[in-house]
């Protein structure tokens, strides 16, 4: 078994992932190929991964590829590969899609997933992957491709439409989405032996069931709880809550993250409505200069002391290989094109989020109906953005970037369209080689 990383110098993550890998006795025999175009950052990961092949036995090899002229050869042969890349990293990418926008009035909490951050985190790295893709066709042909790079509806649904390769998107947020709302509401002892089904698109995928051991619905419950949470000062999660209060079902990804999905909560004529909801804005770049800091530490640390004992996360990534290796099924929360209508009210060239039974002949999505319309109606105002961003990444046409922006709920409406436009304009000459030449 040959596992790729690509974007290796995510130290932390690959440390999650090949360290769960490390701890499956079907898996620690692998090949583990690192790839990064860092050669400090490759190698800051070669060393963490190698105290930790020593700390299990020393089973299978770990071998480093920096480069682009060195990423046929970390490819070739490879079963997976997992993809956790960050085109243009913190600087200068991550600045830009926050301070230029700042410029023009547009406030974002995180920008990696939708808004007009999201839009061109995913025009810069669409290329990227393109790449990746044909060299894939060429050397591992077979292989699958686990994306965990946001924006991820958006990167996985152009793999999935426009690539040949089997593409799957994971996201950390469905496996804690459930624990996540009965611990915010006080009801831990409810859940042991929970029963959930979970179902949209990736950061707002719903929890349309929640049930305890015995059956019982959990929601009538939950309901009698929320306005207590929400009135509370010191509450993190209100924007979500209120999606329960106002939509009828929690979703997955945090309230930082979905404050900016929407056109409700970031509002300059409402500036109070920041503060009443613990809206964090700027959250991502503030999150980026700590974990930047925090990982220099830790790894002089590590290196004096050498690493920790890792225990398997709950990542899904070494578990989905697991499965595929050894024929034992696992269920995943995947993000898969939306082919056959999944969700039969939302479009099939939609990447959505979906349970995914996982066995020895790959993935399989499973069908799951009708959202409730209001659900529907949410998602699509994020896939219509989603769309439209492949789209301009396909025909290099400029005109479709700023129809997602413009579409975009948050951006529309907070900005006239002439704004808009101006702001894609000073974005993309920002970005410079970053991004592809637009029409």
């Amino acid at each position: 078994m040959k596992l790729t990383f690509m974007g290796a110098g995510s130290t932390i993550f690959a440390r999650n992932v090949i360290g769960d890998c490390m701890c499956c006795d079907e898996l620690k025999n692998g090949t583990f190929a690192l790839y990064d175009i860092d050669g400090s950052r490759l190698e800051e990961s070669r060393v963490i991964l190698e105290s930790i092949r020593a700390s299990k036995g020393h089973f299978g090899k770990i071998e480093c590829y920096c480069g682009v002229e060195q990423r046929k050869n970390a490819l070739a042969g490879a079963d997976f590969v997992v993809n956790a890349i960050q085109v243009g990293g913190y600087e200068p990418s991550t600045v830009i899609d926050f301070e230029i926008p700042k410029k023009y009035g547009l406030q974002q909490t995180i920008g990696d997933t939708l808004g007009i951050g999201g839009i061109m985190r995913a025009l810069r790295t669409i290329p990227v992957m393109d790449d990746f893709a044909k060299d894939m066709e060429e050397v591992c042909p077979d292989a699958l491709f686990i994306n965990y790079t946001n924006p991820m509806a958006i990167l996985s649904g152009y793999m999935q439409r426009y690539t040949p390769i089997k593409t799957v998107g994971l996201c950390h947020s469905v496996q804690v989405c459930s624990e996540s709302l009965l611990n915010e509401v006080g009801m831990q002892d409810r859940l042991e032996g929970r029963k959930e089904l979970i179902a949209g698109i990736n950061h707002m995928a719903w929890l349309l069931e929640i049930r305890d051991k015995n059956g019982v619905d959990l929601y009538p419950e939950i309901k009698t709880k929320i306005d207590a949470r929400i009135n509370d000062p010191e509450c993190k999660n209100k924007v979500r809550l209120e999606y329960i209060k106002n939509f009828g079902y929690y979703c997955t990804e945090s309230s930082e993250h979905n404050a900016e999905y929407n056109m409700f909560y970031i509002k300059s004529k409402y500036p109070e409505l920041i503060e009443k909801y613990n809206i964090p804005i700027d959250e991502y770049p503030r999150r980026c200069i700590e974990q930047i800091e925090g990982w220099k530490k830790e790894y002089e640390q590590l290196r004096e002391t050498g690493a920790k004992e890792h225990n398997r996360s709950h990542e899904y990534a070494s578990y989905i290989l697991e499965s595929i290796v050894t024929g034992k099924p696992y269920q995943i929360g995947g993000n898969v094109l939306n082919t056959g209508h999944l969700i039969s009210n939302l479009p099939e060239n939609a990447c959505v989020e979906v349970p995914c039974l996982v066995n020895g002949q790959g993935i399989h999505p499973c069908y799951v109906g009708e959202l409730p319309v209001q659900c529907a109606a949410m998602n699509m105002t994020n896939i219509n953005v989603q769309l439209l961003t492949i789209e301009a990444a396909v025909t290099r046409k400029k005109e479709h970037i700023y129809q997602a922006a413009m579409l975009d709920p948050h951006t529309g409406s907070e900005l006239d369209i002439d704004t808009i436009k101006k702001m894609v304009d000073e974005l993309i000459e920002a970005h410079g080689d970053y991004l592809p030449k637009y029409n």
